[in-house]
């Protein structure tokens, strides 16, 4: 018998020697450890008879799958998070991470090559000349044929301080080149706007319409940063004049609740932002406070939530609290539904690192008392959701909504610092496309009519904003 082997029966023995003795001194935990020995016995089984041999990693997964199966069954929000998805998860959620600054993806026109859909303006890899459209055919001398996006980006994240080297092909250019890249701390940007600055890139335009002073501002994510950054963005439009708000949150599939409150809370000057009802805790009510508001008196600054189908969890608590004390008008599609509350419990797995059980612990409820969750079995006619206001529903077709992403992306791709003056690529796309009008952001414009409107109403009575929250 191997060691291997012998080494797995004896940790089974103990296991179940555990078990026993437990079990005996604890016999109200029957149930428990049954299911504990049933997991075993599996295990074991499929090491010893499994057609193929199964080594720790194979076995790893199974039990990962395993888990995850199960609590998927309980509800779609429910996961097991191993310890290296843990890593990019915690990244995410703080909003800054070691990196050098590019999103990637693939390009299917070149056989899946791993590809740079945009560097992150001001960052390492921006101020060395990394473009949109470079094939990545190395990473620190290793190959990328074949390489899952998420195992790039373990290689390419790391302690800020430390050197990475590129092997890329510029698109157009057939030569590849070496780009030595020194990493650094990477802030991803929860707040942006429609259009970026064209003498600075790294900022964005906050104002949609300069004549009227509207001000636009997109929320991608619900970041522990994304509170202080929708904070600044609004500070910045007050100070240069703004006198209403549209507020993006189309694709935005949530965050932090804590995020989700605090920006609600910017809006609002009393009243309950959301209620979270949990099995084992006491119903918790989030409440608007007058310090910290903006835009206010609220009459003289209209906001206009821009909605679709895929926004969901924190996007649904702002707008939902912004609807319900009437202090913004809700534009688009029906939300996503998805009114439940995930606690993250750690679980620290010694070398491995952290791993994470988010579950399912609690449901959050609008001001109104509606529900937002929209159960398995619930129907169109049933409450869930956020639904925009009368007459300002604008329902898309797939066709429509992928041509709207694609315009979205090709607004927020920067080139690079040293991006060519000429884009082959991009001549013959024009060419072919010529006669293809323009995409129309019909929600964005009926966001427009009302804020244009509303902004026009303001005038005729007689006073301006600044001169009234003065007064």
């Amino acid at each position: 018998m191997s060691r291997r082997n012998l080494a797995w029966l004896l940790s089974i023995c103990a296991v179940f020697g555990l078990g026993l003795a437990v079990s005996h001194s604890a016999p109200t935990h029957d149930k428990e450890y049954e299911l504990v020995h049933l997991v075993v016995d599996v295990l074991t089984q499929v090491r010893k008879n499994y057609v193929t041999d199964i080594d720790p990693d194979r076995e790893r997964k199974l039990v990962e799958d395993m888990i995850n199966g199960g609590l998927e069954r309980l509800d779609p929000h429910s996961a097991y998070i191993n310890p290296k998805d843990y890593k990019q998860f915690d990244k995410i959620s703080k909003g800054t991470f070691g990196g050098i600054g590019i999103q990637l993806g693939y390009d299917r026109q070149n056989r899946g090559q791993l590809t740079v859909i945009s560097p992150m303006v001001g960052t390492p890899a921006y101020e060395k000349g990394v473009l949109a459209g470079d094939m990545i055919l190395k990473i620190d001398g290793k190959s990328t044929e074949n390489m899952r996006i998420s195992d790039a980006v373990d290689i390419i994240q790391g302690e800020p301080g430390k050197s990475i080297t590129l092997t890329v092909v510029h698109e157009g250019s057939k030569e590849p080149i070496d780009v030595d890249i020194t990493r650094a701390e990477i802030k991803v940007q929860s707040v942006m706007g429609d259009r970026r600055l064209q003498d600075d890139p790294k900022e964005w335009d906050f104002f949609i319409d300069h004549s009227n002073k509207i001000g636009y501002i997109r929320l991608t994510n619900f970041s522990e940063t994304a509170a202080k950054e929708m904070e600044d963005a609004i500070e910045k439009l007050e100070g240069d004049g703004v006198r209403g708000l549209v507020i993006d949150l189309r694709n935005n599939p949530g965050g932090l609740l804590t995020a989700a409150v605090e920006i609600s809370d910017l809006f609002l000057t009393e009243g309950t932002i959301v209620t979270i009802k949990g099995r084992n805790d006491r119903e918790k009510a989030y409440e608007a406070k007058l310090s910290g508001t903006h835009l206010l008196p609220k009459e003289k600054f209209p906001i206009a939530v821009l909605i679709n189908k895929y926004s969901a969890s924190a996007s649904e608590i702002l707008s939902a609290a912004l609807q319900d004390h009437e202090r913004a008008v809700i534009i688009g599609e029906r939300s996503y539904g998805k009114g439940s509350v995930q606690n993250i419990i750690r679980i620290n797995e010694g070398d491995r690192g952290m791993s994470a059980l988010k579950l399912t612990t609690a449901s959050y409820w609008r001001p109104s008392g509606k529900n937002i969750h929209r159960f398995p079995d619930s129907k169109e006619t049933d409450e869930w959701g956020v639904k925009p206001d009368p007459g300002y529903e604008i329902t898309m077709k797939d066709e429509e909504r992928l041509e709207y992403m694609i315009d979205r992306n090709h607004r927020d791709v920067v080139r690079g610092k040293d991006a060519p003056a000429t884009k082959p690529k991009e001549d013959k796309s024009k060419e072919k496309d010529k006669d293809k009008k323009p995409f129309e952001d019909r929600v964005l414009k009926k966001a427009m009519e009302y804020m244009q409107e509303k902004v026009k109403k303001v005038e005729k009575a007689g006073l301006t904003p600044q001169e009234t929250a003065n007064s």
